[in-house]
């Protein structure tokens, strides 16, 4: 049955040549398409507002994925390459998966996936919303569905309608709009929200790839919202006796009530499905380029240079994490690389004084590139860190228009250092 709203005899949007329907929503027609500039197949989402009551809410909704989803460059997330509006019709153009499926179909008890299968699929959603997460950005409608699994068993996160982008250290109001099941119990009474409601939602999806069950499952929607609130579901291991133990330990901490008993990060729930499962693939080396491109476009350090600067640089870094109170740079050590903090805090000591704090978005070590001197000062780890290293070769090597830049960042940064300490002294 066709929506009444989207004519039948449509053949063509925009640059775009419409094949065949492949799917449907309650607001929308997905067609598969051919892309006549990039000479591809994508998907385009085709909707169009029911009645004018809506309209100015559908809109915003519709525009909100496009933009918040184009934000992201993740190989487990889906791309969205276009957006826009042709003859009173919305239209989305997205990656086009073939042969993908949703996880929906793997949540019954017929059809479930192997253990195995289900750690290395939920462990990418983890290193993909981790990402997303420190693009500032909250899904708030994991759920099977908004999850495609392709023909390789690779799985990419669609649909962030509903997404918001949250500032860095704030939370958000939430509006209750998703699926109960899956909400947090935070999304549920509309408190803000962060990055946790996710890692919640995640764990709820991982119960049922195992169990086939979901865990808050009730007839009525307001049953559904006191399980989500007040009841704790039966452990895994009560409906699958051949899943490890851990397993149970892992879900029950992603899906605890008070969010500051859930997982610290989606980074951190990978690692603990890695530290069990040592051969999934967490290596940061492994990172996706594009979403190294991503990362250092959106730092305030970057601000300035060049989206060809920015992929010279891209090859010249690398992602390490430092445990709180780990040395990074020794005092009287000769570095050949620098850092910039991504996330965490760091305290500068010269002997066993403390002489600064170093916050998201500072760089140091940036004199032995300057100078070639000896590090004038300890930089230790207040919290966990996670830095961006740049060999000092590799920019030596970059463009002459890249390396003016970073002299001149440099220099601005140990102005401002200087004039703090004198205005301090």
């Amino acid at each position: 049955m066709s929506l009444p709203f989207i004519p039948e005899e449509i053949k063509s949007i925009a640059q775009y040549d419409l094949k065949r329907i492949i799917g449907r929503g309650g607001m929308s027609v997905v067609y598969l398409a051919y892309d006549r500039f990039r000479d591809m197949e994508v998907a385009i989402k085709v909707a169009k507002p029911v009645n004018i009551e809506n309209k100015a809410k559908y809109e915003k909704m519709f525009f909100n994925e496009a933009r918040i989803a184009g934000m992201l460059l993740h190989q487990n997330i889906l791309k969205v390459y276009d957006a826009g509006v042709e003859n009173g019709l919305y239209y989305m153009v997205i990656e086009y998966v073939k042969g993908g499926r949703t996880l929906k179909e793997h949540c019954t008890y017929s059809n479930l996936l192997p253990i195995e299968n289900i750690i290395q699929i939920i462990f990418r959603c983890c290193k993909a919303l981790d990402y997303a997460h420190r693009m500032s950005v909250i899904h708030k409608d994991i759920k099977p569905s908004n999850i495609l699994l392709t023909d390789n068993d690779d799985i990419k996160i669609a649909d962030f309608g509903i997404a918001q982008i949250i500032r860095s250290e704030t939370t958000q109001p939430a509006e209750l709009i998703g699926s109960p099941a899956y909400m947090s119990p935070e999304q549920i009474k509309e408190e803000p929200l962060d990055n946790k409601t996710d890692i919640f939602s995640l764990g709820v999806v991982m119960y049922e790839l195992v169990t086939g069950r979901s865990p808050f499952y009730a007839d009525k929607f307001a049953s559904v919202v006191r399980k989500v609130l007040y009841f704790d579901p039966p452990p895994v291991s009560v409906y699958r006796s051949d899943v490890p133990s851990v397993i149970d330990t892992i879900i029950k901490k992603a899906i605890q009530k008070k969010k500051s008993n859930r997982y610290l990060t989606a980074g951190e729930f990978a690692k603990a499905l890695n530290s069990v499962f040592g051969n999934l693939r967490s290596d940061e080396d492994s990172i996706d380029r594009s979403e190294k491109f991503m990362l250092i476009r959106n730092m305030n350090f970057f601000k300035g240079f060049s989206d060809s600067e920015i992929w010279e640089i891209v090859g010249a870094v690398s992602l390490r994490e430092f445990v709180s109170g780990a040395e990074i740079i020794t005092e009287g050590s000769l570095e050949e690389t620098f850092y910039i903090i991504i996330e965490g805090e760091a305290e500068m000591l010269k002997g066993d004084n403390k002489i600064g704090t170093l916050k998201k978005g500072d760089c140091f070590g940036e004199m032995g590139y300057l100078a070639k001197t000896k590090n004038s000062a300890t930089i230790k780890a207040l919290t966990n860190l996670r830095l961006l290293e740049i060999s000092n070769t590799a920019i030596e090597e970059s463009s002459p228009s890249c390396q003016l830049r970073f002299t001149k960042i440099f220099l601005k940064r140990i102005i401002e250092r200087l004039a703090k300490a004198n205005i301090e002294i």
